[in-house]
């Protein structure tokens, strides 16, 4: 059984269908991608499946149970995760406390607790802490890990975000183009965090417009366009199928 099943997945913006019929899945542990020109409709699925928007048809299925209705809040309690494609970091805060926000759903407390601060909150927070730390240095941010958020550079911003994520120990990690604004030296340094995340049994699902990454990584890619499924297959079916070479790579990718 795969781990999501999406089946014909639509969504109406008045008169316009952003994704129409759409339908994928994607096994546990790997690299999913999916790509598109601009407009193709990748961010609406993105939202689609995570709870953001509520399809106007179709179904979505996790762990072969429908999760068509639930709220972000939920998923995430079920273990999905996600970044977006604009920075969703408190600037206010530290990076420590970023991170920490991602784990709030292991937290036990309630307003009496926090008002007396019992020793079990405290402990909570310490080991949260910690765990922030750790994650800090996982997606290698070890220099940053007393600095305020807006001290902090965008690419140094953008592993946060994945850090934060991580916190929620997801199994489903959706990674809305982690890449985007990066030099090439922090785009191989996103790669290779990516990959070493699946290899570590959590299942990505990246939307990215760096094709050189894209094909590196990916083990599966869905190529959207105009709202529809246009291809999918490994990333050697992708770069041949003329189609795909057409709509979006162009000829001197193929």
């Amino acid at each position: 059984m795969a781990l999501l099943e999406v089946k014909g997945l639509s969504k109406a913006f008045g008169g316009v269908l952003a994704v129409q019929d759409v339908g994928f899945a994607v096994e546990a542990g790997l690299v999913y991608s999916v790509i598109g020109p601009n407009g193709a409709g990748k961010t609406t699925l993105f939202n689609l499946i995570t709870g953001i928007y509520q399809p106007t048809g179709g179904e979505i299925s996790l762990d072969g149970c429908s999760i068509v209705g639930q709220p972000p809040h939920r998923l995430a309690g079920m273990g999905v995760a996600r970044t977006f494609q604009n920075l969703q970091i408190c600037m206010n805060m530290s990076a420590r406390e970023n991170v920490m926000v991602g784990a709030h759903l292991s937290l036990d407390r309630n307003l009496v607790k926090a008002m007396i601060r019992w020793p079990t909150l405290r402990r909570s927070d310490n080991a949260l802490s910690d765990r922030a730390g750790e994650l800090m240095c996982y997606v290698g941010l070890d220099s940053y890990l007393a600095s305020p958020a807006s001290a902090m550079p965008y690419g140094a911003l953008k592993r946060l975000e994945i850090a934060r994520a991580l916190a929620a120990r997801p199994k489903l990690l959706f990674l809305d183009e982690p890449a985007a604004g990066l030099n090439p030296k922090e785009t191989a340094e996103i790669d290779a965090l990516i990959r070493r995340i699946a290899d570590q049994g959590v299942t990505v699902v990246l939307v990215e417009h760096d094709m050189k990454m894209v094909m590196n990584i990916s083990d599966r890619i869905l190529v959207l366009d105009y709202g529809k499924k246009l291809a999918e297959g490994s990333a050697a079916e992708v770069r041949a199928n003329p189609a795909v070479v057409a709509a979006y790579l162009g000829a001197h990718h193929a």
